[in-house]
């Protein structure tokens, strides 16, 4: 259960990375608002998940989810880069996040 919680909890560090960007410098309310909600949830999750989480392992996958994250919407919503060694690096990212929850020696959480 805390994996699924550490994961929502990247999801929202995606959302709030994003939301930054539409809050232009938190001068536009609406996008404002539902980044720093995005925020107080991330941050909460994470929290909540490092009771039965190494805090190392789920900083890391959540930092990384919410690269990964942030990154692929990055090229979709604003045109960033597409060329294929970001790919390849963003892959390398997945990559981490997935070997460090196979490796993580908590795998039951």
């Amino acid at each position: 259960m805390a994996w699924l919680i550490l994961f929502i909890a990247g999801l929202f560090e995606v959302a709030w990375a994003i939301g930054l960007k539409y809050s232009e410098g938190f001068t536009k309310l609406w996008p404002s608002i539902f980044t720093i909600v995005s925020i107080i949830i991330s941050m909460g999750l994470l929290a909540f998940s490092l009771k039965s989480l190494p805090v190392g392992t789920a900083y890391a996958v959540w930092t990384g989810i919410g690269a990964v994250g942030t990154a692929i919407l990055g090229i979709i919503l604003f045109g960033e880069s597409k060329e294929l060694i970001r790919i390849f690096f963003i892959l390398l990212i997945v990559a981490g996040i997935v070997g460090l929850r196979i490796f993580s020696g908590n795998s039951n959480a």
